[in-house]
């Protein structure tokens, strides 16, 4: 998204932790899909291949949440530090759609 609609938007600096979280919460999902589809299928051939595909998945969510919490957008370990960011999400979401 461009700096300047960025900024009319009250978005600045929000795109890339608006993304990664996305990200984060696909990843999520797709490594519990995988892990579901793992147990429903019955033949050896196709679990293999599902559990390769599960460890990328599970790959890729570790890379994006070391990437969130580099930025400081993810913070796993400590539940306060973590509610002050997702609170200070909510806001601006609340106060973009006041806009």
């Amino acid at each position: 998204m461009n700096q300047l609609i960025q900024k009319l938007m009250g978005m600045a600096g929000m795109t890339d932790q608006v993304i990664a979280t996305d990200f984060l919460i696909s990843a999520k999902a797709g490594v519990r899909n995988y892990a579901v589809a793992i147990t429903e299928t019955g033949t050896p051939e196709l679990k293999a291949v599902l559990r390769d595909q599960l460890n990328t998945a599970i790959a890729t969510h570790e890379k994006i949440t070391n990437y969130m919490i580099s930025k400081g957008y993810y913070h796993p370990h400590n539940l306060s530090e973590q509610l002050q960011v997702d609170l200070t999400v909510s806001d601006t979401a609340m106060d973009l759609a006041l806009k």
